[in-house]
């Protein structure tokens, strides 16, 4: 059991420490950093998704005025091979896919770099491309492991045999689409080489992370490359592993020394090399007694990766903890094809994955007559399916409870398609969420240093992206040593730091936060009440011991309103709400921010965001905001956060649970199951759009 800190800032609604500095314009990003001698980089795009460069022209480039260099496959200078086929930029004439980076033009404008970038012909030898994903391939291959490194496939008993024998079974195939990341800040390297130490101001989620991939790629050992990322204008996934540009940008660097080679890209090419969210293919079976109990649970996932790097997203996860059924399976199969290697978007895995299983729960709480609350009530695990392990907490029951109180539910009809408001079908609809405990022992550390008259400095490589790290860590940082808030002043987001880990997988507070209870609890055992000004203690994030004991989630039930337009199709979601189980929390003005934010994006990700893959060309088309379609306010009229009082004392001195991405994690399947409340229509693929619903409402 961990030892909780007394109550003092934490659990207080705090304003962000980093609010004014970003609304007054003050906060540096990345492309905003005052540099000396910054030249611009463009970079030039293959035009076919397979086969070789077989030349590239750059007279007409280089010929004009302010053009530094240009790089191609034929000069850049040589990166290691066999690390990261993604990052290998520039380092073969092979084409894995549309889009990637096969030139570089670094000037002294961008304007020039843009001009030039034009200018360079390429030539190609292409082969036959293939896109297409579907479960059908006969090429449908198992990988090792799913990301980061869970078992691919998982089996108890025979899920196959007693579905056939059910009393109330569901069998149906469930798809997502393809969605690309489009956080308010392009991803953007400025790569800076004065010949002794590389400097990289980037967009990352991990500047130690990222010090680790350059000095893998490069060959530089660690004390010569430096990352800088106090600020990051959003991430979501996308900026938590490197990307070909920061390789780009480093290449640049290296060719102009002396010059801050500035490569910031355009949305559009957010969409060709920056990763994204695998569609996926699930065919879920659920097999239940006449009163609903499950005896089986199968989810089969099809996906997809790139011909030249495997990312496996672990889709199948969610069904493998959720609900307790005694017989169950879970599969991945990945499709390789002439494409960008997919990589994180918030919640990979756990936000396609309970998809599926949520409007099948729906489906069969329609089946047996019941409630799809009380459906869900009766199949609560005692211990965690998957591994036997008791939970270190769980409260969905809570969850739903409390949120189907919040919401109303007990006023809802019991039959679909029974409510009209004028020209609108209405229906409710819910889902639960979840997502796992996520800890890194000895992955990231924290230094305390007293700077005299009750004054801290607490230094630690954090990044923040909107997430407000930079306000629970000061918060924290002030319980721990006991101090006002004001009395505390935080340094994060540079490899000069103590090393800190990804901020990913909802884990950054939990591994953050105990580095920095543990230095200031170290700090006050070895400089006692009365320290001296320049004292100071070092300390990493501890093994509590408790990772293999226990399973640790978070959890969360969310509830939706959908209104359909009976001549349009049109869909609404007045009302969204969502009821968490999340530890503590320790700023509920950040803390609700997170969870609006996901549940928007689950929105989002349910109505409008689709990647559409042209598979002629093998690319996709609507590579921009205006053709992607993303919620805007005008979307969410209402969309209500709570969370209920959790104490779990086997977490981490906070008693803390990550809540960056279960708001995302339900909502798509809430929508879906509350749309078909409304019309009758079961619609099982996202996104949920008014030509589906019109279109199977004809069928019927």
């Amino acid at each position: 059991m961990t030892e909780p800190l007394r109550p003092r800032a934490l659990g207080t609604d705090h304003e962000r420490v980093d609010g004014w500095a970003k609304v007054t314009g003050t906060a540096p990003y990345a492309a905003e950093r005052r540099v000396p001698a910054r030249a611009h980089l463009r970079c030039v795009q293959t035009t076919i998704a397979r086969g070789r460069v077989t030349e590239i022209d750059a007279r007409a480039a280089t010929a004009l005025d302010g053009v530094l260099t240009v790089l191609t496959p034929f000069n850049a200078p040589r990166l290691r091979s066999g690390h990261d086929a993604e990052l290998e930029v520039l380092q073969s004439d092979e084409v894995w896919y549309r889009g990637q980076p096969v030139a570089a033009v670094v000037a002294e404008t961008p304007e020039v770099a843009g001009q030039a970038a034009d200018l360079v012909r390429v030539g190609y030898a292409p082969r036959q491309h293939d896109v297409t994903l579907s479960a059908g391939r006969e090429d449908l291959y198992r990988p090792e492991v799913v990301n980061p490194a869970h078992a691919t496939d998982t089996l108890t008993g025979d899920p196959d045999g007693v579905f056939a024998d059910a009393a109330r079974a569901v069998e149906a195939g469930y798809t997502t689409a393809m969605n690309h990341n489009n956080p308010m800040e392009p991803h953007t390297t400025v790569a800076l080489w004065d010949e002794a130490t590389l400097t990289l101001y980037d967009s990352t989620q991990g500047v130690h992370p990222l010090r680790d991939t350059v000095c893998a790629m490069t060959g530089l050992a660690h004390d010569r490359v430096r990352v800088v990322a106090p600020y990051v204008g959003g991430g979501f996934g996308s900026k938590g592993t490197a990307h070909p540009h920061v390789l780009l940008a480093v290449l640049a660097a290296w060719r102009v020394p002396g010059r801050a080679v500035t490569f910031a890209l355009t949305r559009r090419q957010m969409f060709a090399f920056v990763g994204y969210r695998t569609p996926t293919i699930q065919r879920m079976r659920l097999a239940a007694d006449i009163g609903g109990r499950l005896a089986g649970l199968s989810n089969d996932v099809v996906e997809l990766t790139a011909r030249y790097k495997e990312f496996a997203e672990q889709t199948g996860l969610p069904a493998r903890t959720m609900y307790a059924a005694p017989h169950r399976r879970t599969t991945h199969r990945l499709a390789a094809l002439d494409l960008p290697v997919p990589s994180w978007m918030r919640a990979p895995g756990e936000c396609p994955g309970m998809f599926a299983p949520e409007v099948a729960m729906d489906e069969l709480a329609e089946a047996c007559g019941l409630d799809p609350v009380e459906l869900r009530l009766r199949n609560e695990p005692e211990t965690d399916p998957e591994t036997g392990k008791p939970y270190s907490s769980r409260n969905v029951v809570a969850c739903l409870l409390e949120g189907a109180r919040r919401f109303g539910w007990r006023d809802r009809p019991p039959v679909a398609r029974s409510t009209r408001d004028g020209d609108w079908w209405v229906g409710t609809g819910v889902a639960c969420s979840t997502y796992p405990v996520l800890a890194t022992p000895g992955a990231s550390s924290a230094t305390v240093r007293h700077r005299g008259h009750g004054r801290y400095e607490v230094s630690i490589g954090a990044a923040d992206l909107g997430t407000g790290s930079w306000t629970v860590l000061t918060q924290i940082a002030a319980d721990a040593l006991d101090v006002p808030d004001a009395h505390i002043e935080l340094r994060l987001g540079d490899t000069d730091l103590p090393e800190a880990s990804v901020a990913g997988g909802s884990s950054g507070t939990t591994n953050w936060g105990s580095a920095v209870v543990a230095a200031a609890r170290g700090f006050r055992a070895a400089h006692g009440d009365d320290p001296r000004a320049g004292d100071e203690f070092t300390a990493g994030t501890p093994d509590d011991g408790l990772r293999d004991e226990f399973a640790r989630y978070a959890f969360g039930a969310q509830f939706a309103e959908a209104r359909v337009d009976v001549v349009t199709g049109e869909i609404r979601v007045p009302r969204l709400l969502g009821v968490f189980a999340v530890g503590r929390v320790l700023n509920p003005r950040t803390a609700r921010s997170q969870l609006v934010g996901g549940m928007t994006m689950g929105l989002s990700m349910a109505l409008h965001e689709q990647s559409v893959l042209d598979e002629r060309l093998g690319f996709v088309v609507n590579h921009d905001l205006a053709e992607y379609h993303i919620a805007t306010c005008a979307d969410v009229p209402s969309v209500e956060a709570h969370w209920i009082t959790e104490h779990d004392p086997y977490l981490n001195p906070m008693g803390s649970k990550g809540l960056g991405e279960i708001g995302i994690v339900g909502t798509a399947a809430a929508i879906a199951n509350a749309v078909h409340h409304a019309t009758g229509v079961r619609v099982r693929d996202l996104p949920i759009t008014n030509d589906t619903v019109l279109a199977t409402t004809r069928e019927e």
